[in-house]
């Protein structure tokens, strides 16, 4: 145990023996303090959408093919041009030495052990170059809360150039912060500096809460600011948190060389849709122009299997794998990862699908409860 600035820090490196994703987190509750428990699980108000999240999935079934002449379905996939072990990716999820005291350094390690596309968040607990490296040459994509000081984003994006990274994640549903409750009765403030904010005129982030760490952040954001981050990197940007075609559309006329369908797993606008139950119309609108990530809400190898056959390329989480870094460290990562794989495995073989291709093109049944 290591104890910063107070806060208490998990050292856990171990495999680990997950009976599912879901109980992972009253697991993780018993040993990350009150305060970034409540930071990392909360969502904001009431927490509808959030719960909204897991519920949709209800919403449409797996079609099942017994005579399909099948056996060991293989994960592996091509997207962005990376050549990937599965179809799920790590979130951008903020601060996750809250969680371990190696935080993103673990998660990097983690992924990589399992052969899946790691996303490092703006405020990480650990710098660009560091999660780069712990990655050992595995693919990552950076993700970019744009602040309204062009100078610092282009700080960040030079950095995320510098260590590698195959991508820039534009996160566009978080100009302002969601109403967290949690954090507001927990009277959160981030105890664990945030790496890349600690050579900037912004502060470290210490002793902030939410509220402060946002208030930096670009309230106007547009199709000219996804024009002009692709302009600067060179790199291909994928546009996080879009829920409606329009979005998709006007993100793809702006040059975004992916669409991320997200709606913060349920952190920011509560009362919005689940993010799979609009899967499908983002789909349709984007028509396979450039590949789609998909997250919130998924906790079992069935969910990405839906999530896949409805119209998304990778498919990424975010809390369970925290969960699994704070029970485990690297390791436990890696087992959340190997998991879902392993429930994903299952359900192919159930729905008389080889490949991940065979699982895009999978029928779904709609029918809702």
């Amino acid at each position: 145990m290591t104890i910063t600035n107070g806060y208490k820090q998990n050292e856990n490196e171990k495999e680990l023996d997950i009976l599912n994703l879901p109980a992972l987190e009253q697991e993780a509750q018993k040993i990350i303090p009150t305060g970034g428990f409540g930071y990392i699980a909360g969502g904001s108000e009431d927490e509808w959408t959030l719960h909204a999240n897991r519920t949709a999935f209800q919403h449409k079934q797996i079609v099942p093919k017994a005579l399909s002449d099948i056996e060991d379905p293989q994960t592996d996939t091509r997207v962005f041009n990376l050549d990937l072990k599965t179809p799920i990716m790590m979130a951008p999820a903020a601060a996750q030495g809250l969680a371990h005291v190696k935080g993103e350094i673990d998660t990097a390690a983690g992924v990589a052990a399992a052969g899946g596309l790691m996303a490092q968040s703006t405020y990480s607990s650990t710098s660009i170059a560091d999660t780069a490296e712990a990655g050992n040459g595995a693919p990552q994509f950076f993700q970019l809360y744009m602040s309204k000081d062009w100078n610092f984003n282009e700080s960040l994006l030079d950095e995320a150039k510098k260590a590698g990274v195959k991508g820039i994640i534009l996160t566009v549903d978080a100009t302002v912060d969601g109403y967290r409750e949690a954090d507001i009765i927990n009277h959160f403030q981030f105890p664990i500096p945030m790496a890349n904010l600690t050579k900037f005129s912004e502060g470290d982030g210490k002793g902030k809460g939410i509220g402060e760490i946002y208030a930096s952040a670009a309230q106007k954001i547009g199709p000219k600011d996804v024009a002009r981050i692709i302009q600067y990197t060179d790199l291909p940007v994928i546009v996080k948190g879009i829920e409606s075609a329009e979005d998709a559309l006007y993100a793809i006329g702006a040059g975004a060389a992916g669409i991320y369908v997200s709606n913060h797993g349920g952190r920011q606008l509560n009362g919005g849709p689940a993010s799979f139950d609009v899967l499908t119309d983002v789909a349709s609108a984007v028509n396979h122009r450039v590949p789609i990530i998909f997250d919130s809400g998924v906790r079992r190898g069935s969910d990405v299997f839906k999530a896949l056959a409805a119209g998304a390329d990778l498919v990424a989480i975010g809390r369970p794998a925290i969960y699994g870094l704070a029970l485990g460290g690297a390791q436990g990562v890696t087992s959340v990862f190997n998991h879902l794989n392993d429930e994903l495995k299952i359900i192919m073989q159930l729905a008389g699908t080889k490949t991940i291709e065979d699982v895009k093109h999978a029928p779904l049944l709609d029918i809702k409860y």
